[in-house]
């Protein structure tokens, strides 16, 4: 359960918090807000102050429905604001939320040190053989389709069991490639109805027989203020409430917006575990 980065060991058997930062136009919750240096500074400040573990940094809107993004334009939003963070947070732990390969080996030389997959080498097939040769720990994500087809009526005969033997294969395969730390990620809303998430959510502890951390992408998401006939501006309680749902079930890392309030789950969760 545990991954080195930049040479310093992460014990992901005692839960992390991965605080987003977008630096898209069109993500769902945080899109356009951090379109200036300082904003972006300032945002990686409070985030690591908050209890941050990792910083993820993101160019591409992996939200449902949304229009591809050309690999230069990418590039262009995420090597900048790599660099600006290890300019002004030398010791930040950096990951690179995309699926290209050629967008993974840049954001590492500038200065990331984890590759976060929404596909998990599913729509590059250099991704794998890339992030064995930069040595450095793979986030693997379930998806049903792509970002632009991924909610068109997902169907599943039993997710749990389809979801399972995804990340049995691609372990297996990222194993004999040569990558050594791996993290995988169920996929929430990604190609996934509200009812297969909670069926997800339920049966995440399935997931930690790989021996792998298990991340949880739940944040401000549609199977969150669906169900409560809000918005994700208003679903941060419904956030922290299944934050403590995928700790008590296994999850080793959160992936979240909101930093402050996942840490703290954490800190009560920790505390009833020791009690």
């Amino acid at each position: 359960m545990t991954i080195h980065c930049n040479g310093t060991p992460i014990d992901c058997k005692s839960p992390k918090v991965m605080g987003i930062l977008n630096v898209t136009p069109d993500s769902f919750y945080d899109g356009g807000k951090f379109n200036n240096q300082a904003q972006i500074v300032l945002q990686v400040k409070n985030m690591l102050d908050q209890g941050a573990t990792f910083i993820d940094v993101g160019g591409y809107s992996s939200r449902p429905g949304a229009e591809n993004v050309s690999e230069e334009e990418e590039l262009n939003r995420v090597i900048p604001v790599i660099e600006l963070i290890v300019e002004k947070f030398p010791k930040a732990i950096i990951s690179i939320d995309t699926f290209r390969s050629r967008v993974a080996r840049n954001a590492i030389a500038s200065g990331a040190s984890i590759v976060n997959d929404i596909s998990a080498g599913s729509l590059d097939a250099a991704m794998m053989d890339t992030v064995a040769e930069l040595k450095v720990p793979y986030i693997m994500m379930h998806m049903q389709g792509t970002p632009q087809t991924m909610q068109d009526q997902p169907k599943y005969n039993h997710i749990v069991l389809e979801i399972a033997d995804f990340f049995k294969k691609k372990l297996e395969k990222a194993t004999l490639l040569g990558i050594k730390e791996l993290i995988i990620d169920p996929g929430f809303g990604f190609g996934k109805t509200v009812a297969h998430n909670y069926e997800i959510l339920q049966n995440l502890s399935n997931l930690t027989a790989f021996g792998v951390p298990v991340l949880a992408g739940l944040s401000r998401k549609s199977m969150i203020y669906k169900p409560l006939n809000t918005s994700p501006e208003e679903a941060l309680n419904g956030t922290t409430a299944l934050h403590m749902a995928a700790l008590m079930n296994g999850a080793g890392v959160l992936r979240v917006h909101d930093v402050k309030e996942a840490f703290e789950t954490i800190i009560l969760f920790n505390k009833l575990q020791s009690s």
